[in-house]
């Protein structure tokens, strides 16, 4: 593009993704992201919701700070689709010309950004983990992990736009919610014909594996190769239902087939900051830290007191797992008699 057409580009929009009426917690993440980027460059979040007979989620939007929601109306967007969606956020992003797209990296994000980047010839970083503004040209610089983990690349478009990133949930803080915030709802017409949607919902059915929901869970129980066993995932699961948390696992765990990579924590897995992460039998390679080192408290398990997971743990218990777990539990149920 050329740099007079680079300049009628502006603002961040975010896309808020919507499940039968709900937004999806990453788009409150990318609400709070994408705030501190519009601080940085003087610009304005808005918000993109498509859907039909979500009149409500315009008005959480706003009030976690979107200034203006492009609300697209329509029974035929009811259930997400690539078609329909994919053809009504190009229709409006070509009208409308933001700077900045935010896509959280869900299923449902990362299939449609690329469409959309396709149709719009511009670039896309997929699965963000870190995003900042350039000083100095105010370009947004996406930072993700490439070769497996094992470096982080930071990625600029600089002659196209709008300049789009999926972002992996989990990583961003999520924007505090004040109801007495006011915005604009603009509705968005919606030229879009049966026809034009290649598939059709017949019905939606949920998985095992939406029930392991990681990134809004307050506390995890990870296990690890230290369990020497995928029985040992029974013990977690112990004291996880103790604690009303839920199962994670590392990533060698996984590779191991002892669980299902639903419960993958790092990063190449589900990035998470629980209020409580206890680490049972994971050594702590760098791709697992990475996915969980931000958890408000972290208790590490590991017969290995050298251990890499201790030097990020707040509490550390050296020793053999299966007795340590087992009197953990025994004291939260006499806790609770």
């Amino acid at each position: 593009m050329e740099r007079n057409e680079l300049n009628q580009y502006k603002n961040i929009w975010v896309y808020a993704e919507q499940r039968q009426g709900k937004l999806t917690p990453v788009v409150i993440e990318l609400l709070g992201e994408a705030r501190k980027l519009a601080q940085v460059k003087g610009i304005k979040v808005n918000a993109i919701l498509l859907g039909h007979n979500v009149d409500h989620l315009a008005k959480e939007l706003i009030s976690y700070g979107a200034e203006t929601v492009y609300q697209a109306d329509n029974e035929l967007l009811k259930n997400y689709t690539t078609d329909g969606y994919a053809n009504v956020i190009v229709d409006a992003i070509k009208e409308l010309k933001p700077e900045i797209v935010l896509v959280g990296a869900t299923h449902i994000g990362r299939d449609l950004a690329p469409r959309i980047a396709s149709r719009l010839n511009t670039g896309l970083t997929a699965d963000c983990t870190k995003l900042e503004i350039d000083p100095e040209d105010g370009k947004i610089m996406q930072t993700r992990p490439a070769f497996g983990g094992n470096i982080m690349a930071t990625i600029i478009c600089p002659d196209n736009r709008p300049q789009m990133s999926t972002v992996r949930p989990g990583v961003m803080d999520k924007a505090d919610k004040d109801e007495s915030r006011t915005g604009e709802i603009v509705k968005i017409d919606v030229k879009l014909q049966e026809s034009d949607i290649r598939t059709k919902v017949i019905e939606i059915v949920k998985s095992a594996n939406e029930k392991v929901s990681l990134t809004d869970a307050n506390i995890i129980v990870s296990g690890g190769k230290g369990l020497g066993t995928p029985d040992g995932f029974e013990l977690i699961k112990q004291l996880a239902d103790a604690l009303g948390g839920v199962v994670g696992s590392s990533r060698a765990a996984v590779d191991a087939g002892w669980i299902e990579r639903a419960h993958q924590v790092g990063q190449t897995g589900v990035t998470v900051k629980p209020n409580v992460y206890i680490a049972c039998g994971i050594s702590g390679a760098i791709q697992h830290l990475a996915g969980m080192k931000d958890s408000d408290m972290i208790i590490a398990i590991n017969k290995n007191a050298d251990a890499p997971i201790f030097n990020v743990a707040d509490f550390g218990l050296v020793g053999d797992l299966y007795k340590i777990i087992p009197e953990m539990i025994s004291e939260i149920e006499a806790m609770r008699k």
